[in-house]
Formats: C-alpha cells, structure tokens, sequence
C-alpha cells in the first residue's frame, strides 16, 4: 500500500518562503503524476502544482513564478518551493499521487502566511 507523508508546514510573513516536502513508501508505479493541493475552510480542494514522472509541469495561475514544484524519484519525494507567499496561500497542502489504478493522498500540512 502506498502512503505519502508531508512535512510540516508553518507559520511565515507574507514574502516569506517555505519549502514543502512529500515522502512516498510502497510500491509506486514508475509511470505516476505527483500533485499538489490546498484547501481552506468552506471551499474545494483545488490543485496548486503537478509534475509528471518525466518531469513535466503545470500550475495553476495565481501561483506561477512564485512555486516550484521538483521531484527526486530516486528518493521517491516531491517537493513544493513556495516564494513570495501571500496571506491567499494560507491553506492545508496535501499531496496526492495520481497513477493507473488509483490516487493516493497525504494527511495535509498546514501553511499560514500572516500579512
């Protein structure tokens, strides 16, 4: 069974940065895409970055040229390099795992960015 574990997010000022990690254990296909997503209290869970396992990228609009999403499949981590935080990106992150026979989810990180 494969699970996922972020790392702790935080607390930061706005234009602060913070750097998010996803750890995966288990048997992952080689073929797969990694996500990542944010939810806040009374809204959807809406995907925030994705990064193919050949390393292609996507993000949603209101945070590109601030995050980067990275992989190291030899470590079977993802990371998420979040620049410039606003109060807007105040959430809880979770990390997904997306492949042919199913998605796998984390438990959620909560990040704050005060104003």
């Amino acid at each position: 069974q494969v699970q996922l574990v972020e790392s702790v997010g935080g607390l930061v000022q706005a234009g602060g940065s913070l750097r998010l990690s996803c750890a995966t254990s288990g048997s992952v296909s080689s073929i797969n895409v990694m996500g990542w997503y944010r939810q806040t209290p009374g809204k959807q869970r809406e995907l925030v970055a994705a990064i193919t396992s050949d390393g292609s990228t996507n993000y949603v609009d209101s945070v590109k040229g601030r995050f980067t999403i990275s992989r190291d499949n030899a470590k079977n981590t993802m990371y998420l390099q979040m620049n410039s935080l606003k109060p807007e990106d105040t959430a809880v992150y979770y990390c997904c795992l997306q492949t042919v026979v199913g998605n796998a989810w984390g438990q959620g990180t909560q990040v704050t960015v005060s104003s």
